[in-house]
């Protein structure tokens, strides 16, 4: 993962964000976790936080995604710098583990 150089004052000011993962069901826990710690090290070494990481665990799917019905939700509330938001979104878009996301930015 390459991480964008920051260039102003108002790009290190921290956003919060919220994440949400689709998993892939084929993955077994621990590579599900290994997927997790990608995303999380990417927060991390973009000199982001993380403050919280929810589980879902396996759920049934609205509508079918790459011929599976299930899939394996997390939810990842973070802080991160502005520059690296599409940075992270264009990682989460060519992760094969990662079926679907939503990267919402929250507050102001």
């Amino acid at each position: 993962m390459v991480l964008e150089k920051v260039s102003t004052e108002a790009d290190k000011k921290l956003r919060d964000y919220e994440l949400v993962l689709i998993i892939s069901p084929r993955l077994s826990d621990e590579e599900a976790e290994v997927a997790i710690n990608n995303v999380s090290r990417y927060i991390t070494n973009g000199e982001g936080t993380i403050t919280e990481i929810v589980k879902w665990g396996k759920r049934k799917l609205a509508y079918p995604i790459k011929d599976f019905t299930e899939a394996n939700y997390v939810l990842v509330k973070f802080q991160l710098g502005p520059a690296l938001d599409k940075g992270l979104e264009a990682q989460l878009r060519i992760s094969e583990e990662i079926l679907r996301h939503l990267l919402v930015r929250v507050g102001n």
